[in-house]
């Protein structure tokens, strides 16, 4: 199947699965008489592996790793779950960062008249050097 047909069943764009063939994360795709690339139903279940990975927010390197381990028989589950655990924890301190945010925002949204005078305790506490 072609690069279009591949998208389509994968969900990644054209444009990204070139992206994954150039830094390595995906194996080169075959390449037909006149140069197209042709897809296997192999790379189309890698293709969806990586997809699922990403939408998990692995990044390209925990999806490298996740890949090789997978395509690995004789892996063991402790690397895949060492390498989620991380990545949970990742994941985790970013929910934290964002829950700090939203708590700052929402004192300055809180101290915000929101009427038609041009102060604005937001902009004064985003001009803070806190």
């Amino acid at each position: 199947m072609n690069i279009g047909q591949a998208s389509e069943q994968s969900g990644i764009s054209p444009k990204m699965i070139r992206y994954y063939e150039q830094i390595g994360l995906l194996d080169a795709a075959k390449r037909s008489n006149s140069g197209y690339r042709i897809y296997s139903k192999q790379d189309i279940k890698d293709l969806c592996f990586l997809r699922q990975a990403r939408d998990l927010g692995f990044s390209s390197k925990q999806m490298k790793e996740l890949l090789d381990l997978r395509k690995n028989t004789d892996r063991q589950g402790a690397d895949v779950k060492q390498l989620t655990l991380q990545h949970i924890a990742t994941l985790n301190q970013k929910i934290a960062q964002l829950q700090d945010m939203v708590s700052l925002l929402q004192v300055s949204a809180d101290h915000c008249s929101g009427d038609a005078n041009a102060d604005c305790a937001i902009l004064k506490d985003l001009e803070q050097n806190k």
